[in-house]
């Protein structure tokens, strides 16, 4: 959890060596797995993308949760808490990418030691003070929180665009922080006006 940006996206650039395809930014943007999904780590996921440069792509899973909770993640933290009610928060599998590592993704952005502004409202916090907070009560006001994270170094995520393997659609702060995890890929489907159950296997990306 205190661990910086800077060597996350060093470390995403290491894993692929890929040229970039085209110029598309897709940050604040739904990635929606394609029923063709193949890979178990993405298969029937809606993940948010953080980040999207000509660098790197980094974006959390938030609608995959774990068998823990985020009072089961304080006491494995050493975290003491105030509150019984941490216990119906989830943890969510946000990623096949350091999957020991936690991320929590929040509004309002606040001030903490290592965030990504994924915009003026928005961040991505992997320092310890947030969690510090949330146990005093005293975290932000909206929060999803996961461990690990998906990363795409440049022109992979362009070019699984150009397989079909994702749609794409604006995201909106309603799906991730207020529905619960199984109507999140729904939510996300209907923003473009699509059943998912109805979507065809052979459909192209939005």
């Amino acid at each position: 959890l205190d661990a910086g940006f800077i060597s996350i996206v060093e470390g995403v650039s290491r894993i692929y060596n890929i040229s970039s395809m085209q110029k598309v930014n897709l940050t604040q943007h739904f990635l929606i797995a394609m029923p063709n999904m193949v890979d178990p780590h993405f298969s029937k996921t809606l993940t948010f993308i953080c980040e999207h440069n000509d660098q790197v792509a980094l974006g959390v899973v938030i609608n995959r949760p774990i068998a823990m909770n985020l009072q089961g993640l304080l006491e494995q933290l050493g975290i003491p808490f105030d509150s019984g009610a941490l216990n119906s928060v989830p943890v969510h599998y946000g990623g096949p990418v350091q999957t020991d590592r936690g991320f929590v993704l929040h509004m309002p952005l606040g001030q903490w030691q290592s965030t990504l502004a994924v915009s003026p409202e928005m961040g991505l916090t992997t320092s310890k003070d947030i969690l510090q907070a949330v146990a005093r009560g005293d975290g932000p006001r909206q929060m999803l929180m996961t461990l690990g994270y998906a990363g795409w170094a440049p022109g992979q995520l362009e070019h699984e665009l150009a397989q079909n393997a994702w749609l794409t659609v604006p995201a909106t702060p309603e799906v991730i922080f207020e529905l619960p995890a199984e109507e999140k890929l729904p939510a996300a489907m209907g923003l473009l006006g699509v059943d998912y159950a109805n979507l065809s296997e052979q459909a192209g990306h939005a």
